[in-house]
C-alpha cells in the first residue's frame, strides 16, 4: 500500500490466486493510506484445456459457498506443487520443493511463480520470464497440467459472493478466432460482467483487440497491472495506460 500511494494510486484490488486470506489486512493498511480498496480474487478455471484466470471484484470474502469452493482449488495446488517438483528432479534440479516454499508466506498457495523465484536464485535463469519460457510454460521440464475450477463453478462463486466476474489478462490464452468466440460467449451467458483490456501483459494490439471485444459481447473493461512485486513484473502499480475510447470503466459506479 505504501509503494501505492508513492505511485499516485487511488484505488487498488488485491486479487491473490484462489485465496482471499490477505484482504482483511490489506484493507486496513489501504484505509490507512487513504487508498480505495476492491476485495477481490483471482480464480484459476480449466476451459478447453487451457488456463484461465477469472477476477472477481467486490466480492464478500465471508461468503461460505465461495471460500469452499476455492478451498478445494487450493488443495489441488499443493498436488500439483509436489509433481511439479518431481518433474524438476528428473531434469536435474533437486530440492525446488523446499527451495519455493521459502518463497511462499502460505504453504497452501505455492505457485509457479515460488519455484520460478527459487530457479532464478539458483541461476538457473536470469529472471522470472526466462524461467517460465526455458521451465515451467507448457511443454517444458517443470509444467504439470492441473484440472482447476470450471468456468460455471467460478462465476457461481463470484456471484453468489456479490462479485463482478472479469477474464484477467486473456491476450495471455492461446486463442484463436473460434475458440475467442467460445470464451466470450461462454462467459457472458453464464454471468461474466467484464474483460482486462489494459494489463501489464497486453501489448498495443491486445489493448485494441480487447476493448473490441468488450463492445461486440457488451461487457465492460478493466485495467490493472498485474504487479506480483519489484523487479518481477511487466508494470509498476499505477503503470497503467488509460482505457481505450468507448470503453466502459467497470469501477464506473463504485
Amino acid at each position: 500500500m505504501a509503494r501505492a500511494v508513492g505511485r499516485g494510486v487511488r484505488m487498488l484490488a488485491l486479487t491473490d490466486h484462489d485465496e482471499t486470506g490477505g484482504l482483511a489486512e490489506a484493507g486496513a493498511h489501504a484505509q490507512a493510506a487513504g487508498v480505495v480498496f476492491i476485495k477481490a480474487v483471482e480464480i484459476s478455471v480449466t476451459w478447453g484445456g487451457e488456463t484461465v484466470h477469472v477476477v472477481g471484484l467486490r466480492i464478500d470474502p465471508e461468503h461460505t459457498g465461495r471460500a469452499g469452493g476455492l478451498a478445494r482449488v487450493r488443495s489441488g495446488r499443493r498436488a500439483r506443487a509436489e509433481a511439479m517438483a518431481a518433474e524438476l528432479d528428473k531434469a536435474g534440479i533437486p530440492g525446488s520443493l523446499e527451495g519455493a516454499r521459502r518463497f511462499a508466506t502460505n504453504p497452501a498457495l505455492l505457485g509457479r511463480t515460488h519455484f520460478a523465484r527459487f530457479l532464478v536464485e539458483r541461476g538457473y535463469a536470469r529472471d522470472l520470464q526466462g524461467v517460465f519460457r526455458r521451465y515451467l510454460a507448457s511443454g517444458k521440464p517443470g509444467y504439470v497440467p492441473h484440472q482447476w475450477a470450471s468456468l460455471n463453478e467460478a462465476l457461481g462463486w463470484i456471484r453468489g459472493s456479490g462479485g463482478e466476474a472479469v477474464i484477467a489478462h486473456p491476450g495471455r490464452y492461446r486463442l484463436d478466432e473460434r475458440r475467442r468466440e467460445e470464451l466470450f460467449s461462454e462467459f457472458k451467458d453464464a454471468g461474466g460482467a467484464g474483460v482486462e483490456v489494459v494489463t501489464g501483459s497486453h501489448s498495443a494490439g491486445d489493448v485494441e483487440l480487447y476493448a473490441r471485444v468488450a463492445k461486440q459481447y457488451g461487457l465492460l473493461a478493466s485495467a490493472g497491472s498485474d504487479f506480483h512485486g519489484p523487479g518481477e513484473s511487466r508494470r509498476d502499480l499505477g503503470d497503467v495506460p488509460e482505457l481505450p475510447s468507448g470503453c466502459v470503466p467497470i469501477w464506473r459506479g463504485w
